[in-house]
């Protein structure tokens, strides 16, 4: 019948396999296409700081993950450890200010829960989003609705530790949502840190630069993971 060869072509054609792993290699491409994500996102992270604070935080990520995205292209890490480390001294050595200490202790104390592991799976990711979050909260005190990076980061870890067992492209899109849910609840808290602190209730209806931030690089991790 006419049906038959149809049914081979589609065969032919399965559809992708789900990530599992990712090899150090590939852990550096994932974060290079993360480093660009927030370059290009540059603009609509500095008009969401301009709405709470001194409208920094876009240029400051922008200079943090060009400095990253160099130091992974010029010498490629030999480890996934080193691969995430790698972001965090860029990120701490080049921005200076409170994001450059937040995403800077997010991305060496989460890069450190890797050391030994030949490969990135669900697992680490969990690792890492939760002793990143863990650097993050004992650097600078914030805890989820305090309006910072932190209502972002901590959902997205403790997405990752429930989906520690899934695949890693099923862990990375869970984790994302829980990021985005984190940054959107963001909008309705009083910021409790930081430039926008004495905005007080003018704070609400914006989310926090930070969270924002962290939706980028988690959304760009996902789009590499699942392409």
């Amino acid at each position: 019948s006419s049906q038959r060869p149809a049914t081979r072509r589609a065969m032919a054609h399965p559809p992708a396999t789900p990530k599992t792993i990712l090899s150090k290699e590939e852990t550096t491409s994932m974060l290079i296409q993360a480093c660009e994500a927030v370059i290009a996102a540059e603009p609509m992270l500095s008009e969401a700081d301009r709405n709470l604070g001194d409208g920094d935080h876009g240029l400051g990520m922008q200079r943090g993950m060009s400095a990253a995205k160099d130091k992974l292209t010029a010498a490629p890490p030999d480890s996934v450890e080193k691969a995430f480390s790698s972001v965090g001294m860029a990120m701490m050595s080049s921005m200076g200010g409170a994001s450059g200490a937040i995403f800077g202790t997010f991305f060496r104390n989460g890069g450190k829960a890797l050391a030994g592991k030949e490969a990135l799976d669900a697992a680490g990711l969990a690792a890492f989003f939760q002793a990143g979050v863990d650097g993050v909260k004992q650097r600078g005190g914030a805890a989820v609705g305090d309006k910072t990076g932190v209502d972002a980061m901590e959902p997205a870890a403790q997405k990752a530790c429930e989906v520690a067992t899934a695949s890693l492209s099923e862990a990375i899109s869970a984790i994302a949502a829980a990021a985005e849910n984190g940054k959107e609840a963001s909008t309705t808290m009083i910021a409790k840190f930081g430039r926008a602190k004495p905005l007080g209730e003018a704070c609400i209806g914006f989310p926090d630069a930070g969270a924002c931030s962290v939706v980028v690089i988690v959304n760009a991790m996902r789009e590499y993971i699942n392409a």
